[in-house]
């Protein structure tokens, strides 16, 4: 059985895009890879350079969109051609171009709350509580700060070495250590 370390992780902040980026290129140049960086908005290139895995929420939304279409179409067919068939003008009780408007709503309806539910099921959201809620100025992340913390369970991790190099990379305040 493995053990928690007894911190979370080291966390450091930067006062801009730039800052963070760069400092997240490094970590990954000395060997970190269990990091997460938190932003006040999206940074292009960030994700790459915390090598995050590609999302697969679109793959979500198109099979919601298919089954969605697949249920939309079915249901009206059921219902015109074999539970309750009319012939209205002698056409047919599969009249498939009827059925499109319909179909392509109950798709885009399907695949809208796949693609809301998907999100946050994937994104592990909602979170109430993250460690790094532990640490106080970690409140402007949300506002005008960028931070970086390389967790402690990262095979390099090593409390000093890893405290020496993130103050190395010249943050804006003292490294915080993150509790859990």
């Amino acid at each position: 059985m493995r053990l928690r370390p007894p911190i979370y992780g080291l966390l450091a902040e930067f006062k801009t895009a730039e800052q963070i980026l760069e400092a997240t290129h490094r970590a990954q140049a000395e060997g970190y890879r269990l990091m997460d960086a938190y932003t006040p908005y999206p940074v292009e290139g960030l994700a790459t350079e915390l090598n995050l895995p590609r999302t697969r929420v679109p793959f979500v939304v198109l099979t919601a969109a298919l089954i969605g279409a697949g249920v939309g179409f079915f249901m009206q067919y059921w219902s015109m051609a074999v539970d309750y068939p009319i012939n209205v003008g002698g056409r047919p009780h599969n009249s498939w171009p009827v059925f499109i408007p319909i179909t392509f709503e109950v798709m885009v309806l399907v695949a809208s709350f796949a693609a809301l539910l998907g999100m946050l099921f994937l994104n592990g959201l909602p979170q109430p509580y993250h460690p790094v809620f532990n640490v106080e100025r970690f409140a402007r992340a949300s506002q005008d700060r960028f931070f970086l913390c390389i967790e402690a369970t990262d095979p390099k991790f090593d409390l000093e070495t890893t405290r020496r190099f993130l103050e190395s990379l010249h943050p804006v305040a003292p490294v915080a250590e993150v509790p859990h």
